[in-house]
């Protein structure tokens, strides 16, 4: 049997079995932290914009629900802890990979999947819009795509800023040890408007990137599931596949899809998150607009 004859029965054997065969795309702890993360944010979300927009009736009737704007500001309490406990175990897992896979930060922060931005993120951006306008192809996205990285790099912007101020206002007294008391006034504004800043991004431009892209329209479940269909996974992330099938890694990342009952149940969640979130920009929208004080 020739070379060619022997490639060509591998690729057959290669397709058969990934036949129906998904994608894993994100580890079991990456889903966890993901859902915990959804969870603590729409907990603060909620809890703060009710005290933002207390004069508002929907603010009124929902902190009701809630048991009151006392019980409103314990789970706002209880929800930012959580976000913090999701922020520390995502770095000491960053810490736990650089040491598995790559032994050096630097190996970790300028390899092909680095979440850093490159050069290669600004001309896929560029021809992003080329694409928009029907000028070019769509472009070939790997493991990350520009968006994907601004997102992740703004929760650290936002842990920064807003967790600061946040634990500024919740223990003001010990902060005033420190700093003049004034501080407390201008921590109000600046979590105040960073967090209104970030729930505003998160139910808009990030539900749609994420979401209602016309490709991932009406909803994208693989940072739920992990998993990614494989012809999915070709389309939406072209190098990368490319790059897997080139290392002969692409057969230890395939796995069986999970059963239909289980998709059900993700789906609820995911679906009550977003109408959630939908929900809440109308609220916002309406309070800023007909009665913003």
């Amino acid at each position: 049997m020739s070379n060619t004859e022997i490639a060509s029965e591998a690729v057959v054997r290669h397709e058969e079995y990934a036949e129906g065969k998904q994608f894993v795309r994100f580890s079991r702890l990456n889903r966890v932290l993901h859902v915990l993360m959804i969870v603590s944010f729409m907990s603060l979300a909620l809890t703060g914009m009710t005290l933002k927009f207390s004069y508002t009736g929907w603010a009124a009737t929902l902190s009701r629900l809630l048991g009151g704007f006392e019980s409103a500001g314990f789970i706002h309490r209880v929800a930012a802890v959580i976000m913090i406990g999701v922020f520390i175990t995502h770095i000491i897992d960053l810490v736990r990979l650089k040491r598995k896979e790559f032994g050096t930060w630097k190996a970790m922060i300028t390899g092909p999947n680095t979440m850093l931005p490159t050069r290669n993120d600004l001309k896929d951006f560029v021809d992003s819009l080329k694409w928009f306008l029907g000028l070019s192809e769509r472009p070939q996205y790997g493991r990350w795509t520009y968006w994907e990285k601004f997102d992740y790099f703004a929760v650290f912007w936002g842990i920064a800023v807003i967790g600061s101020t946040g634990f500024m206002l919740w223990f003001p007294e010990f902060f005033t040890l420190i700093v003049p008391g004034w501080f407390i006034n201008v921590a109000t504004i600046i979590h105040s408007d960073e967090a209104l800043l970030a729930t505003g991004f998160i139910f808009t431009v990030h539900f749609f990137n994420t979401h209602l892209r016309p490709e991932k329209f009406p909803m994208d479940l693989v940072v739920f599931t992990g998993y990614m269909p494989l012809e999915e996974f070709k389309h939406d992330k072209p190098a990368e596949y490319e790059a897997v099938v080139k290392n002969g890694e692409l057969e230890k990342h395939l796995v069986d899809p999970y059963p239909p009952i289980v998709i059900k149940t993700i789906r609820l969640f995911a679906w009550s998150a977003l109408a959630l979130g939908f929900f809440m920009v109308v609220w916002i929208i309406y309070a800023m607009i007909f009665a913003y004080r």
